[in-house]
């Protein structure tokens, strides 16, 4: 802008010429359009323009230098970001990989991470990507499609102790269980089901349990009117943050004098 008023004024001053006129000879001449002179110049005002056109060029030369610049640096540091992200996933093992970043893939995130537990995040979506961080803190989310294969193996497949796929299809679902049984024979794979006719066809494709939220609701209400006391126990079992109280599984070696005795014939002390 500051270029274009000078340039008018010069115009102004050397040629004596209308501000319409001026004003377009300025605006053509610094953006280097390269039409014809509006009116006869003088050859001082051959030179000014000369100077004129240098400084456009110059202007916009800065200008598209910095947007470009721009423009790579953020390109660069998504990518490093991605490689970065790329070889902590690589790094993992035991891990959980939690396909899908919906409500119910960040609830499953919060719990793993409440354990605390080694995960990874598969989301399609790279818009809703930013948003998990107001949900976990430390947050390896992996972009792509969870139906493909190449983008499990890239999670860590192989690697991983489980996966739950929470996508907001049942097909998908069942095509992600379909792909994570033949890559990995022993994993441990949890899906969610939305129909309940999906229910024994993601049994059939892989999936070591099938939560339904139809039949998880139904399951529980029935209990909380003729078992309260019992349901209140494990509520506070497994969702109470402020307790030192949880279930868990461990693994015992095969030669461990454990190996098919009960806890109290472990004796193990308090």
């Amino acid at each position: 802008m500051l270029l274009i008023v000078l340039g008018t004024l010069g115009y102004v001053l050397i040629e004596q010429q209308p501000l319409a006129d001026v004003l377009y000879m300025t605006v053509i001449t610094v953006t280097a359009v390269g039409y014809s002179d509006v009116f006869d110049l003088t050859p001082t005002g051959r030179t000014f323009t000369i100077i004129l056109l240098l400084c456009g060029i110059s202007w916009m030369g800065f200008w598209f230098a910095n947007i470009t610049s721009f423009i790579v640096e953020l390109d660069l540091k998504d990518a490093l970001k991605r490689r970065r992200n790329m070889q902590e996933i690589a790094k993992l093992k035991g891990h959980v990989i939690i396909c899908g970043a919906g409500r119910t893939g960040r609830q499953v995130a919060q719990e793993i991470e409440s354990v605390p537990h080694d995960y990874v995040i598969i989301k399609r979506d790279q818009t809703r990507i930013e948003e998990l961080a107001e949900y976990v803190a430390d947050v390896r989310v992996l972009e792509g499609d969870a139906t493909h294969d190449h983008v499990l193996l890239e999670a860590g497949l192989l690697q991983a102790n489980g996966l739950i796929t929470c996508l907001s299809a049942d097909a998908d679902n069942l095509y992600v269980c379909l792909s994570a049984r033949d890559l990995a024979a022993k994993l441990t794979i949890v899906t969610r089901a939305y129909e309940e006719e999906s229910i024994d066809k993601l049994y059939r494709a892989g999936a070591d349990q099938v939560v339904s939220s139809n039949v998880s609701a139904a399951n529980r209400m029935a209990p909380v009117v003729l078992r309260p006391s019992v349901v209140s126990f494990f509520d506070i079992a497994t969702r109470a943050s402020d307790l030192v109280l949880r279930a868990e599984q461990m693994s015992v070696p095969e030669a461990s004098s454990a190996v098919g005795k009960t806890l109290s014939e472990l004796r193990i002390p308090h």
